[in-house]
């Protein structure tokens, strides 16, 4: 999903007293390069606000650079008048959903303009109890902008990828992009045996460390180790699926390394395509900064500010 908005447009008459905005050059009418907007952390995950385009309404988002495509709740399409577009797969961790395709959604990150070409309406979103989300972020939003995530001061900044020049002290690592979504490869180092390299998905949308799928736990002997005591189940599109808790004597990403990482293992199934170890999840990733920089296939960890 290429990004489909060239520049960032600053949207006259709106007020988001919580946003501040950093423009190329003031001394002339250029629109902000940059636009910080605050988050939060709810259950683990990242969550983000927008003004939608036809109501102007505040909506909260889910970041998720896991999930291969942006959605909407199947509640909005008639406020934001959305045209239906087809339909799709939807392919989770426990399994398939048909969704929804619609066209003509606009959000505004406080003068960050995302008009995805496309947003899937997922029909079990609207079975959910309790809606605590509007929507989920995916891969085109990575690919609209250059996002940097900073949980210090709970701020994520959206850059214009042309105009993003990163001069920096953080690790720079290189992503594989298989289909729509990012991969890294990283090492766990094991307390008496070889260490083992393998690719993993980076999913900000996984509000758990890391999880692991059943060939690599198996494959890795982790099931030794898994705490048996310790069961849990992640949920996802398809329903859910039952894991065990580990932990990692050793996880290495870049040259960044992190000690008894907590790990779920998958008891059946895998959260990632074939080939991958697992993913990466916030419990990772909001110990640094993290910058997705999808326009050069890299991500840059720095030091939390």
């Amino acid at each position: 999903m290429p990004p489909k908005t060239p520049i960032l447009a600053l949207v006259a008459g709106l007020s988001l007293p919580y946003i501040s905005m950093h423009a190329a050059d003031s001394s002339t009418n250029s629109e902000p390069s940059s636009v910080h907007v605050p988050f939060e952390f709810h259950r683990g995950s990242v969550i983000v606000h927008a003004r939608a385009n036809i109501t102007n309404t505040e909506l909260a988002f889910k970041l998720d650079s896991g999930f291969g495509v942006t959605t909407i709740h199947p509640d909005l399409v008639e406020a934001l008048q959305l045209k239906r577009a087809g339909s799709l797969t939807i392919i989770g961790i426990a399994g398939k959903e048909q969704a929804g395709s619609f066209a003509g959604a606009s959000f505004n990150f406080g003068g960050a303009i995302y008009s995805p070409r496309r947003v899937a309406v997922i029909p079990s979103d609207a079975e959910s109890r309790r809606r605590n989300r509007d929507g989920i972020l995916g891969a085109s939003f990575f690919r609209r902008f250059v996002v940097e995530l900073n949980p210090g001061s709970h701020t994520m900044t959206l850059h214009e990828p042309t105009q993003f020049q990163y001069a920096g002290k953080g690790e720079i690592i290189s992503l594989e992009f298989p289909k729509d979504t990012p991969v890294v490869e990283a090492t766990v180092h094991f307390a008496n045996r070889p260490s083992v390299q393998a690719r993993f998905e980076i999913d900000s949308g996984c509000d758990g460390a890391l999880c692991l799928g059943h060939d690599f736990v198996e494959a890795n002997r982790l099931d030794e180790a898994a705490d048996s005591s310790r069961k849990d189940a992640r949920q996802g599109v398809g329903g859910s699926v039952n894991t065990r808790h580990a932990q990692l004597h050793q996880f290495q990403l870049g040259k960044m390394t992190l000690d008894n990482l907590a790990a779920n293992c998958f008891l059946e199934g895998s959260p990632v395509d074939d080939g991958l170890a697992g993913h990466i999840g916030m419990g990772v990733l909001r110990r640094f900064k993290v910058i997705f920089d999808y326009s050069r296939k890299r991500m840059i960890l720095g030091a939390v500010q």
